[in-house]
């Protein structure tokens, strides 16, 4: 079992809970994640955060940006500065009445959750 956490962020990833192997939370709020769900969001929120970098270079220090990425089921948004910056995401419910979530990070709790979102694919526990 990998687990982590920090001010207003937590991830734990525990592969021997078949169903709901991820956590994921906020400063009050958390929700189980399918690995399926896992692998999406993951892939999301890579994609938001690689083209925030790529931009970060062309950002004048007090200008703002937003993206926005949806990669079904998920919605994404990374919304904020140079350095730093927030996430909210969202699992869309599903037709057959699967459910929906809702996340959302302030910075700086976004970068260290989206660094830990990170330090856990890489590992190869997925």
């Amino acid at each position: 079992m990998i687990q982590q956490e920090g001010p207003g962020w937590r991830l734990a990833h525990d592969p021997s809970r078949l169903r709901y192997p991820v956590l994921i939370g906020g400063e009050a709020w958390a929700f189980e994640l399918t690995e399926w769900e896992w692998q999406g969001l993951v892939a999301l929120v890579s994609e938001l955060t690689n083209q925030h970098q790529a931009l970060v270079d062309q950002l004048l220090e007090e200008e703002a940006i937003t993206l926005e990425m949806e990669r079904a089921p998920w919605w994404g948004c990374l919304e904020g500065h140079r350095d730093r910056w927030a996430l909210q995401v969202l699992l869309e419910a599903d037709a057959t009445g699967g459910r929906g979530v809702e996340g959302h990070w302030p910075a700086p709790a976004a970068q260290a959750v989206t660094a830990a979102m990170r330090t856990i694919w890489d590992s190869g526990s997925r």
